[in-house]
């Protein structure tokens, strides 16, 4: 299993002393969320942090683009050292355009799934995808319970995946802990992003290798 803890959840008076924490630790990305308050009803952080971030760690940045116009800062998230660059189908009018743009900028391309919006969406651009990424809570705010039905959202991509013949990962943001991670991974996901379950830890090294040897 992949783990990527978001940072969103990281103590940012301490942000190096957290980001050495998962240069130790057996995360294998760093997930970055950017809010823009439009978007999603909240702000988060923007490039001179990210950038900040990649010259701490020794590990991907996955960047998850939860603003409006995301295709504008396609260079700037490049420029800032991230790996993935992950972008709303819900804010993207010419998705298609968007991700060949991605690839072109030298990044992995990613799309993200809010809730309520069905997995069919994707049918027509899946097998140019990198990762897809399921919100199991609604996007904006760390700490929020997982939404059950992600589940079966989880299957009905898997199988489009694997129908296609994609090699798109599935990613899954949103309440992730030690307590559903394990029934998410029998589900087919590839990549876990945990945010309070791993900085609210008591031994968040610990949490992160349960999770990684799923």
């Amino acid at each position: 299993m992949i783990v990527s803890p978001s940072l969103l959840s990281a103590d940012f008076g301490h942000l190096a002393d957290d980001i050495a924490m998962l240069n130790r630790s057996q995360a294998h990305w760093l997930h970055c969320d950017v809010m823009d308050g439009t978007f999603v009803p909240n702000i988060s952080f923007g490039f001179p942090v990210i950038k900040a971030m990649s010259k701490l760690t020794v590990k991907p940045l996955d960047v998850h683009l939860m603003i409006v116009q995301p295709e504008k800062y396609i260079n700037a998230v490049r420029d800032c050292g991230a790996t993935i660059m992950n972008v709303h189908q819900e804010a993207c009018i010419h998705l298609d355009r968007t991700i060949h743009a991605i690839h072109q900028a030298g990044m992995k391309a990613a799309v993200t799934l809010n809730p309520s919006t069905p997995v069919c969406t994707l049918q027509d651009i899946i097998t140019e995808l990198d990762m897809v990424l399921l919100m199991s809570v609604n996007p904006g705010f760390g700490g929020q319970s997982y939404i059950e039905n992600t589940y079966a959202k989880i299957a009905r991509l898997r199988a489009l995946i694997n129908e296609s013949g994609s090699k798109a990962l599935i990613q899954v943001d949103g309440g992730v802990n030690l307590q559903n991670a394990p029934k998410l991974a029998q589900a087919g996901v590839d990549v876990l992003v945990a945010g309070s379950a791993v900085f609210g830890a008591q031994n968040p090294e610990q949490v992160i290798a349960q999770m990684a040897a799923l």
